[in-house]
């Protein structure tokens, strides 16, 4: 089975690590395909030395775009699986089996890696990040997802097409897991190692979290305005729909994501009227919503903290530059972010 799988890395100015990590993937599997994303080093020279067939990206344009460049290119050569693993040497290719075994026990499954077993040594902004996220993104995925962040996963490609990938940088991911899940799929774990080195990533805690978070606020508002109106309907993503057609034109994206952000409040007020109003007249509508242990209220509130935990993060970072050590956001994300299928 490892011969018919090949694993992808989008790469970016990666030459410290690069090296060891394609020669680490060579002993499991026999092709690596590298996405070499306008780096400025010699990343694609050592990538290609270490084995790996280097695709060139002339200019930076992010992790999700050259993700749907290697899902295109791998699809047009006949592979129906892939395995994504990141360039800076967080992954380790030694649990690359664990992946393939996982996979014959459930080959239409994307299996994701889940550093959770070891969030210890995960930095605290990048934990609180992926807390945070993972509420969210399993809300729309409609299934709980140990590690939501996690770069390193399995994914059949015949999922990848039946969906729209119309978001960039660390959002394509995010994106991946929701339309996956609010399909059908089931969303796999595999536990892996947390591996944190001192070359440190590209992904920025504050920047990166708002763009995923505008993003998931504006696919769930379509999802729950769907859900809400239909009887019975967990699943509520098919390939172009409202928010596909939105997502291919950047400026309009934007503007919905902003637009979406802004009236939170009063639309899950609506949300929640529907909620309690509509099921005489629609059954069993939000369908997703109704199987969770925890009320409504306490998830529409969630929501309505993504702001508030942006304040704090940043108020955070601004006094500690001053000297004044403040730690509240763990606290506040421990109480309002919780599993809602433990």
């Amino acid at each position: 089975m490892a011969s018919k799988i090949c694993v992808i890395m989008p790469a970016y100015n990666a030459e410290e690590t690069i090296g060891p990590v394609v020669s680490g993937i060579l002993k499991h599997v026999s092709r690596v395909l590298v996405a070499d994303d306008g780096s400025t080093d010699q990343t694609a020279r050592i990538a290609a030395e270490a084995g790996a067939e280097v695709i060139h990206i002339g200019k930076n344009r992010g992790k999700g775009p050259a993700l749907k460049v290697l899902f295109q290119r791998t699809a047009d050569e006949g592979y129906d699986t892939v395995i994504s693993m990141d360039a800076d040497g967080q992954h380790d290719p030694k649990e690359i089996p664990r992946f393939i075994a996982a996979h014959a026990e459930a080959p239409d499954d994307i299996i994701v890696g889940s550093r959770m077993s070891e969030h210890g040594k995960i930095p605290r902004a990048r934990f609180n990040s992926m807390h945070v996220a993972r509420f969210s993104i399993c809300i729309g995925a409609n299934q709980f997802v140990e590690d939501t962040q996690c770069g390193f996963r399995l994914y059949p490609l015949a999922l990848i097409q039946k969906m729209k990938l119309t978001q960039d940088r660390y959002v394509t991911e995010s994106e991946i897991l929701m339309k996956a899940g609010d399909m059908g799929a089931l969303i796999t774990s595999v536990r892996i190692g947390a591996v944190y080195g001192s070359h440190g990533s590209h992904f920025k805690p504050v920047m990166d979290v708002a763009y995923i978070t505008a993003y998931i606020i504006s696919y769930l508002m379509v999802k729950f305005t769907i859900e809400g109106l239909s009887s019975n309907r967990c699943f509520t993503y098919s390939k172009n729909n409202f928010r596909d057609r939105i997502g291919r034109f950047k400026i309009i994206d934007r503007i919905f994501k902003i637009a979406t952000v802004l009236t939170i409040m009063p639309a899950t007020v609506l949300f929640w009227l529907m909620f309690v109003l509509l099921p005489p007249f629609i059954k069993n509508n939000f369908a997703s919503m109704r199987k969770f242990k925890y009320s409504f209220f306490k998830i529409t509130l969630a929501t309505h903290m993504l702001p508030v935990i942006l304040i704090i993060i940043i108020s955070e970072k601004l006094l500690s530059l001053v000297g004044i050590r403040f730690r509240y956001i763990d606290r506040f994300i421990e109480k309002f972010y919780p599993n809602l299928w433990g």
